[in-house]
């Protein structure tokens, strides 16, 4: 069985996005980013709604520019071979290889999938991990926390769920990053 992984770039105050919808004050460092490629490289497959999918296809064509460092070229390739949901009502088709259009977010099919799957599944945005958070599908959550604070935008954590977590790993880069790693209790 594997696990449903949430994993995000926050700010300190806890956002993936300022409320003009930016990100672009959560762009890792090689450091940061070599760690987020090792921690990919156990990804199997990742659900994404519309929007996080638009944002991430541009991993499928990145490998063909000759400007980018290895550790872009690496994570690149590594996303392309893992397989992709994406749930949205509206899109037609998608750009990318291995990836599917979902039109609902089914929990008992996230179910089944976690069950029959044989490496980690990664959830991405916090629209559609809010639903998987809340339904208690979230194995584990993996927060890379950035020293900023941007006084609102998008939340990297649903209102209204209490979940206990455990701490099961962190680490601090030079930075000011700092993943934690945590595992959610069950009752």
């Amino acid at each position: 069985m594997a696990n449903l992984i949430y994993l995000m770039f926050t700010s300190l105050d806890g956002y993936v996005e300022d409320r003009d919808g930016n990100f672009d004050w959560s762009e890792p460092d090689e450091e940061v980013h070599t760690f987020v490629n090792d921690l990919a490289r156990t990804i199997g497959t990742y659900l994404f709604g519309r929007r996080m999918y638009e944002t991430m296809v541009y991993w499928e064509t990145a490998p063909t520019d000759p400007d980018q460092p290895q550790f872009a070229r690496d994570f690149a390739r590594d996303w392309k071979e893992a397989d992709k949901i994406v749930y949205s009502k509206t899109m037609e088709s998608v750009s990318s290889a291995r990836t599917r259009i979902e039109r609902s977010f089914e929990l008992d099919a996230v179910r089944n999938l976690k069950a029959s799957a044989n490496r980690d599944l990664a959830i991405e945005g916090p629209e559609l991990a809010s639903h998987a958070i809340k339904a208690g599908l979230v194995d584990e959550i993996h927060q890379i926390v950035i020293p900023v604070i941007v006084g609102g935008g998008k939340r990297f954590y649903p209102d209204g769920v209490h979940i206990k977590l455990d701490l099961v790993d962190e680490r601090r880069f030079d930075s000011g990053f700092v993943y934690l790693r945590y595992r959610t209790r069950r009752n």
